[in-house]
């Protein structure tokens, strides 16, 4: 019986010391990677008449997760291919939104998080202040609009405050709630034309 033990204990010590002259796992990678200084195009799958343009400071991406993260975001903008009066395609790319926001996620899906962002729609003349929260993002959906808890209007036509607003591209407000405050400006001293703000 101590004659077992023995081999039992020397069979213990053996494996204790193949096991710590074993090498140490090496880290976890990283995957994806991280560009400086980029100007990047975003193609919507959904969406396949609009690209949007960006220039940011840094651009991480995860092919794991799908997600595009954009840091420091210079410029920003909604571009559509312009079609003519019979609906043909004229080659032509129009600015349709401009976007600012300090930072910037892309999902799987092409469509955008952010904390806060303000998205001027050009042919309209409005200036959208959108603010997230925890709970609730800001969100630009590809090929619908844009959401969030509180959006503050500013153009032309329209003025006020929205809560929990989901908004399309055309300016179309398609949801708010009952406690926003906003409506027609009837006292505006500028129009909207050609994207550009006037007198009246």
């Amino acid at each position: 019986m101590l004659k077992i033990g023995s081999y039992v204990l020397g069979a213990l010590v053996l494996f204790a010391a193949v096991f710590a002259l074993l090498p140490a796992s090496s880290p976890r990678t990283e995957t994806g990677a991280t560009l400086h200084g980029v100007s990047l195009t975003l193609y919507p799958a959904s969406d396949p008449d609009a690209s949007w343009r960006f220039e940011a400071n840094q651009v991480v991406n995860d092919p794991l997760s799908g997600e595009t993260h954009l840091s420091r975001l210079k410029d920003g903008g909604r571009w559509l291919r312009e079609r003519d009066a019979a609906g043909q395609l004229t080659g032509k790319t129009v600015l349709d939104a401009r976007l600012a926001a300090d930072d910037l996620t892309i999902d799987r899906q092409d469509n955008m998080v952010t904390d806060a962002a303000t998205i001027t729609l050009v042919r309209e003349c409005a200036v959208v202040k959108l603010t997230g929260n925890d709970a609730q993002p800001v969100r630009v959906e590809q090929n619908t609009g844009f959401s969030a808890p509180l959006a503050e209007v500013d153009s032309p036509a329209i003025v006020g405050e929205v809560l929990d607003m989901r908004m399309t591209f055309d300016f179309e407000i398609l949801e708010s709630s009952e406690k926003s405050s906003f409506g027609w400006d009837m006292n505006a001293a500028e129009q909207c034309v050609g994207g550009e703000r006037v007198p009246v």
